[in-house]
């Protein structure tokens, strides 16, 4: 029989106090979220970029982090900036050749053979396509990308007022910066945090959570990324409008396995209105869309996740989305950020210690 402590009036005002301090804590943060939310974003950033660091020091073969920080930011800013000299221009055109479409489907009465009438109907009912074009013409653009840095902020965290949300990406841009130089640091400094009597149980708690964000964020960022390009390569050749937007949007979907099965609506949407628009065949070209969806997944089911994350964090897809969430519930933003990463770290102490502990009392037959 395992031993038990009786609850004497020591024991009991200890536990009384942790719990205060426990809600104390949760108060603190929902409280300071808003604050809280930037330091966080740039930890990840940091994070992400750790290894691009660790590869520059042995490359260029420096004691010191400062340099290969720096290098690490100009090759990340240089890579985005060429990113976005090839890629934005292509992106502007796809969207006025998009525009062109809307248009020219709302002011078209065309049938499809199979599809409804009444869809049609429904569509031009409920969705405003020259407001939709306006929106994807080139002057929406540029006044998109003025005021794009801000409102994606806004989206992000509504709680910030509106002076710090001016400020906010620079904000994230400093975290990033000096995080990053004193990585080492800081992740020592974090250590000394914890009382001796408990380091043992909470760097191994911590070791587990290093390992699962590295095979979550890393790893799923990777194959999120490379996902996109597949699909905006795949829709590029079968000649589908918005090929690069709506493929990188797939890969951002991916952050969250299975959620990219969401973009089937707005693919077929778009596949609808590009066939009362030109002359493609809409059956064709929605079979051909459907065959980039089942060869990008089977490359990615079958070759990048085994590959690059393992099987370590393969969920069932409703506990997935239930621990997103619950999570997000809690904590917000942050909550959906480390979801996944938590909820397989708790199932995998649930099975070490609770499932195996029982197997272990079981008696012999």
């Amino acid at each position: 029989m395992p031993h038990t402590q009786p609850y004497n009036l020591d024991r009991t005002v200890r536990l009384v106090i942790n719990c205060v301090l426990f809600i104390g804590i949760i108060w603190l943060v929902n409280i300071l979220k808003g604050v809280l939310l930037p330091f966080l974003i740039g930890c990840l950033i940091a994070y992400l970029f750790e290894p691009f660091v660790q590869f520059n020091r042995e490359l260029l073969q420096l004691r010191g982090r400062v340099i290969a920080t720096l290098v690490t930011l100009f090759e990340m800013t240089f890579f985005f900036t060429a990113l976005c000299y090839f890629v934005v221009p292509m992106i502007i055109h796809e969207s006025a050749q998009m525009a062109a479409m809307f248009k020219t489907y709302a002011a078209t009465n065309h049938s499809i053979p199979f599809i409804p009438e009444s869809l049609h109907s429904f569509l031009r009912r409920n969705l405003d396509f020259e407001l939709l074009a306006s929106k994807l013409s080139r002057d929406e653009w540029s006044r998109m990308i003025e005021e794009g840095l801000s409102a994606s902020w806004s989206l992000i965290s509504g709680s910030i007022s509106f002076v710090m949300s001016l400020f906010s990406w620079a904000i994230v841009l400093l975290y990033v910066v000096f995080i990053m130089i004193d990585y080492e640091r800081i992740s020592r400094g974090f250590k000394h945090l914890v009382l001796p009597k408990y380091r043992k149980v909470v760097f191994k708690i911590g070791r587990d959570v290093k390992v699962s964000m590295n095979r979550y964020f890393r790893g799923q960022a990777l194959v999120a990324f490379i996902v996109g390009v597949l699909f905006s390569v795949g829709f590029l050749i079968i000649g589908l409008p918005m090929a690069i937007v709506l493929g990188m949007f797939i890969g951002l979907l991916n952050m969250v396995p299975y959620l990219q099965l969401i973009s089937l609506i707005p693919a077929t949407l778009i596949c609808l209105v590009c066939s009362v628009s030109s002359d493609v065949s809409f059956w064709t070209l929605f079979w051909e869309t459907m065959a980039v969806y089942i060869i990008v997944q089977a490359i990615q089911d079958f070759f990048l996740t085994p590959r690059i994350i393992g099987k370590a964090m393969s969920m069932n897809p409703a506990i997935i989305f239930l621990s997103l969430s619950i999570w997000g519930t809690l904590l917000g933003m942050i909550g959906l950020i480390i979801a996944i990463p938590l909820t397989t770290l708790l199932l995998s102490y649930y099975d070490e210690f609770v499932i195996h502990n029982s197997d272990s009392e079981l008696p012999e037959s």
